[in-house]
């Protein structure tokens, strides 16, 4: 399928920023970054940008919070922004949340444009607008559906993330081969160096996957939901690491997930043991292997996933290589099983 229109691909990003606003116009424009684009990304497209004010917010999924919030709304209040401007947030998927929530309430919602800045936020968190931040070490507790005005995506951005974050990115790309795209599976596990990806195909061959499930379902009431592959058990594990103080990375704690979640796939009758092990073998290859937080504290962030109904933990779980169902139930046995498949293979 083609890219719906508000969402464009170039490897110069300062062109992309030009077009935009070509075409766009706005009584005023902030931009939001923070401590890393500011310094990294900033330079790259400040002066293909009107006139505007910028925001700098602290760096990291410990500050996708209510507090840094009310930084960004104060700041758009000082500026007098009124419900014709625009914000331009320039970051990776922890900023882009953050930043379209912020956007998406202030004065019930003004225009804002997502410039994604990691490989995670360009092949999954700008695409298909869910915004929100954490609350109570719960990932994406509180947030809204809100489509960006448009999404520019440059793979040039890349240069400029450690080997750890760009990794951590690309378990985005292999769920979305897993759950939707046999052919891009094989091609992933063929490569001999994931280093070796050609980054604007896979991005755009990736955002295609979303677009398409996202078209179908938009605030996630079926399809969509395949989109969480990895991510029951894998959000969970994320939060217990970060309650610990634990240094894990969303795409490293998604590779656990997506390893335990590949294995209740096959225990519930649904996946190939063989696909089971390849799937396990390549996580392993790419992501290695990573210390584990309490395993209760972690069963109990998985009952507050958002995916739940009724108590049940409803999970994503994979048919085949390339095909996922959605609202499979998984209890607390299962996911104490699969982390110590995950610890013991």
């Amino acid at each position: 399928m083609a890219l719906p229109n508000h969402i464009v691909l170039s490897q110069n990003p300062a062109e992309l920023v030009s077009q935009f606003f070509v075409h766009h116009r706005y009584s005023q424009v902030a931009v939001l970054a923070d401590a890393h684009t500011h310094v990294h990304c900033y330079p790259q497209i400040q002066a293909a940008l009107p006139p505007h004010q910028l925001c700098v917010v602290p760096a990291g999924e410990e500050h996708k919070t209510l507090a840094t919030c009310e930084r960004v709304w104060g700041f758009l209040t000082d500026l007098a922004m009124d419900r014709h401007g625009l914000v331009v947030v320039l970051g990776g998927g922890v900023l882009g949340d953050l930043g379209g929530f912020c956007a998406a309430t202030y004065k019930r919602g003004i225009a804002f444009v997502l410039v994604p800045t990691t490989l995670l936020a360009q092949v999954d968190a700008s695409v298909g607008g869910k915004l929100g931040i954490d609350f109570r070490n719960l990932k994406n507790h509180i947030g809204v559906f809100q489509p960006p005005a448009s999404t520019l995506i440059s793979p040039a951005f890349l240069k400029t993330l450690p080997e750890r974050e760009l990794r951590s990115g690309f378990a985005e790309v292999i769920k979305h081969a897993l759950i939707a795209d046999n052919k891009l599976w094989t091609q992933l596990i063929k490569l001999p160096d994931w280093h070796a990806i050609d980054w604007l195909s896979v991005i755009r061959t990736s955002v295609e996957i979303k677009c398409r499930v996202v078209d179908q379902d938009p605030t996630e009431k079926g399809i969509r939901k395949i989109l969480n592959f990895g991510h029951t058990i894998g959000h969970a594990v994320e939060s217990a690491a970060l309650e610990a103080g634990m240094s894990l990375y969303h795409g490293e704690a998604v590779a656990v997930g997506m390893i335990c979640e590949a294995y209740l796939s096959s225990k519930k009758g649904l996946l190939p043991d063989p696909a089971k092990a390849t799937i396990t073998d390549y996580l392993r290859s790419v992501y290695g292997t990573v210390l584990l937080p309490d395993e209760a504290r972690v069963l109990a962030l998985a009952l507050q996933d958002k995916k739940n109904q009724g108590g049940r933990i409803l999970a994503a779980l994979l048919k085949e290589t390339g095909q996922a169902v959605w609202d499979v139930e998984i209890s607390a046995t299962d996911v104490a099983e699969a982390m110590d498949f995950y610890k013991k293979t």
